[in-house]
This record gives C-alpha cells, structure tokens and sequence, in this order.
C-alpha cells in the first residue's frame, strides 16, 4: 500500500468538501481531497440541488404558458422530449462538475478517487490502495435519502429522489410519500410534465416546521396542481401488481386502496458515516449517525473535524460550505465558530417558500414576546405584472429594540429575496432601516420595504389603522 503524507485531508466532494478544500489550498495548506465519485460536487450537485433546480425551472416555464392563456397568449400544449429534457439536465451538471475538476487542478490540491476508511486518528486508507497520514481531516460525507426497512424495495416502480431526478419516463399516475420540500419539489416536477401526482403526508401539515400562514399559500397553489393532498396519513404498505403499484394508505377514517403507476419515497435523509471505519477514532456519534461537533466543528478526536448532513442540523448546502471555511480557518489558528444568527433556506415550490432567522412558529414554542409585520403580494405592483398575487413578505421584529429577528416569504422568486433579510439580521439592523432603504419600483423587493412600513405603521400600498 502506498504511503503519502499531507496536512490536511478532506473526506468528501460535496460543496462543504470542495469549498474547506479550496479555502485550505488558497491559504497554503497542503490538501488532499478524497471523493468516492469520480466527479466532484457531491450529492448537491449530481444528485440533488442543480438538477432538481434545473428541472423545476422547465416545470415553472411550462405552468407560466399556461397561464398566459388568460392573458391572451396561447402556445398550445408542450411537447416533451425526455431524451434531450435529459441531457440538457446532464448538459449542466457536466458544466459545473467540469468547472470544480478546473478549479481543484488550478489549486494544486491532490484528488484522490475511492473510499476513505479510518485506520486510526491521523491515518486513512483509500479503497485499500492508497495509505494517507494526515496533520487534520474533515469529513464532509454528506448523506443518503431514507428509506425506512418497510419502504425498502428493488421494484422497479419504487423511487427514490435519486431516481426521480433521472426522469426515466412520465408516470401518468404517481404517489409521493412525505410532504417536505423534497417530496413537493419532486411532485411540481412531474405534476407539470404529465403526471396526476397524489401527496400523502404522515403529520398534519405541509412542510412540518415552516410557519403555518406561508404554507397555506403554497398549499392553495399546490391544490391546484396535484390530484389530491392527504395529511396525517401514512403509507401502510404496497405491492406490485400487473397494473401497477397496489398501496394501502392509513389514516384516523380507515385504509384505502390505490393504484400507481410509481411511487416516490422522499421521508428524509440520513448521515452517510457508515463504514468510515470512525471506532479507530476517537470521533463520537450520536444514535442516528450524526457527528458530534462543537462550535467550531471540531470532533472528540482533536486533528478531526466535520461538517454539513454528517453532523446533523439543516441538510443544506450552504450550511455545509460556510462550516467547510470554519473549519479551514481554525485549522490556520483562527479563533471562529460557526455562529450565525440566521442561516437561510429555500423551498423551490412554485410560489417558492423562503425564510432566515427566527420564525413565528420557533417564537411561539420558545414563549419569545415579537411583532410580526406582513405585506401581502396582492398590494404589489410588480406581483400583479406578473399576476402573481399570491404572495407574502413578513417580518418578525423585537418590539423592544425593532430589530429583525427573522423573515419569511411565499411567492415566485421568494429564495432569491430572502438574502436581504439575512444581511439585515446578522447585522443587527432596526426595522426602520429597511423601510428608509429606497427600493426599486416596481419589484418584488419592495415587498421587503412596505412589511417594514407596516410595522412603522406607514405603509403606501394598504391602509394600516394608526395604532
């Protein structure tokens, strides 16, 4: 077995690998970087973020013409060719993919291709080929979808979001079990391709966490869509059948039988730490799997670090970034944490769901005394161009000190609004300061400014009673 040496070790190539990996070279680390895939970007870019963004983008092309029949404009129904709706899916994954293998050479950083295994806290192996002793390591494995052992299955008709995104035809009838954002993504996905997509959901809401008076909207719009939303109902059992799929779905009124010609198992993720051969470390993990970090995610074992889905919190890709670069930096003697006040996400829905900070649900539960300020998309100019009106922007404040605590949106475009709350919360910012910030006319960020008029109680576009 070959024996190499190297500072510091990445175990991973998802954004939070390739970005500590990066940030590690540029400061003068030596860096080795192991994927057990040949490209790098991990589960984000290949099997999740990109490509599901991608295909969500054509679904949201394909409902707006549509739509634009009420508006005079009628481009007939689209017709679909999955093959190049594929490779160009593929077509972009490839770009990105290409770029990182560039950046990484341009980078001197050493890559190596297989899977890493832990012989003890400052040596791995890689495929039983390649031996590495290392000053630090950071495991950045990332995670898998869940299938539960009920749900486990090698029929054919059985997805997994994985699968999903391959697109390997258009079901005509398909079931999504689990109503979070992967679940819905998927299901806009194919409900605008063709298929009458049925959701059944196990608690009683959508989006189990997101704050209840975003969701409905979502919910009206999705209503429209999909066939059919059950909640707290759950998947009892299911068989394949010469006309499909057989399901039995449980809730308090009984069971009822269906038939599908697919069914899509998006209930969570899980760490994929198994198999790192972690017990000849002294890295901890919790029951789950899950990695126990500190602040500066740092593991029990001190030259071991890890970051993103391995360790357990919002499985988001820009969280497992920003911890990559925390980690790089204390390795370089930095003294950070990874301490945001605010870490933002995302539901690529058609109205999208965003939101950063602190929520009205999380107020609520932890007892926090807040004013909540909301302007409604149908005051917007700009919504009603884009008839669009189903919108929300909300802002939760601290009554006492008027500085944002969190901001939550539903409407088209809400992800690449919610930025400006972010900035407002980690800088501390009083409310006022947004609604004296002159935005643009007419844009959807002016929905940003008049919730925070609203709170000052001067909003242009409503009439608020003085209080």
């Amino acid at each position: 077995m070959a024996m190499t040496d190297t500072d510091l070790v990445v175990i991973g190539g998802g954004p939070g690998g390739y970005s500590a990996a990066f940030l590690a070279a540029d400061k003068g680390i030596s860096v080795t970087l192991v994927s057990d895939e040949s490209q790098l970007g991990g589960v984000c870019l290949q099997r999740g973020c990109i490509p599901s963004k991608a295909l969500l983008h054509l679904a949201k092309l394909i409902s707006e013409t549509r739509e634009a029949k009420a508006w005079g404009l009628d481009f007939g129904e689209p017709q679909i060719d999955l093959d190049r709706l594929r490779n160009w899916k593929n077509d972009v994954v490839r770009k990105m993919t290409g770029g990182l293998a560039q950046l990484c050479k341009q980078r001197g950083i050493h890559l190596v291709t297989g899977r890493a295994r832990f012989k003890s806290s400052d040596t791995i192996s890689v495929d039983a080929t390649t031996s590495l002793k290392f000053k630090h390591a950071i495991i950045a494995v990332g995670s898998v979808p869940a299938i539960p052992g009920d749900f486990a299955s090698t029929s054919p008709n059985i997805m997994d979001s994985t699968r999903a995104l391959d697109v390997e035809s258009i079901p005509g009838r398909l079931l999504v079990v689990g109503g979070g954002y992967i679940g819905l993504e998927m299901g806009t996905v194919y409900a605008a391709l063709g298929s009458q997509v049925a959701v059944v959901e196990m608690t009683d809401g959508l989006l189990p966490g997101v704050d209840r008076d975003l969701v409905r909207i979502l919910q009206v719009n999705l209503k429209k869509k999909f066939e059919s939303i059950s909640l707290s109902t759950r998947l009892k059992s299911f068989k394949d059948t010469s006309q499909g799929v057989q399901v039995v779905l449980e809730n308090e009124g009984g069971t009822t039988e269906r038939i599908f010609d697919k069914v899509l198992i998006s209930v969570g993720r899980k760490p994929n730490t198994q198999g790192l051969g972690l017990a000849t470390t002294r890295v901890g993990l919790d029951g789950q799997g899950f990695i126990h970090v500190d602040q500066q995610l740092r593991t029990s074992d001190p030259g071991i670090f890890a970051i993103g889905d391995a360790v357990g919190g919002a499985m988001l890709a820009h969280k497992a970034s920003h911890e990559g670069k925390v980690a790089v930096q204390v390795i370089s003697g930095d003294s950070v944490e990874f301490g945001q006040r605010t870490l933002p996400a995302v539901v690529f829905t058609d109205p999208e769901i965003a939101w950063c900070g602190l929520t009205e649900t999380e107020a609520k539960a932890q007892g926090l005394e807040i004013t909540v300020a909301k302007f409604p998309w149908g005051a917007s100019g700009r919504a009603t161009t884009l008839a669009r009106n189903d919108g929300l922007t909300k802002l939760i404040v601290d009554p006492k000190s008027q500085r944002i605590l969190g901001m939550g949106l539903v409407g088209s475009g809400a992800g690449e609004l919610v930025a400006e709350g972010v900035l407002a919360i980690e800088a501390g910012l009083p409310v006022h300061d947004l609604a004296k910030a002159i935005h643009p006319h007419p844009t959807l960020s002016e929905t940003v400014m008049e919730a925070a008029e609203v709170f000052a109680g001067t909003p242009t576009h409503i009439y608020k009673k003085p209080r």
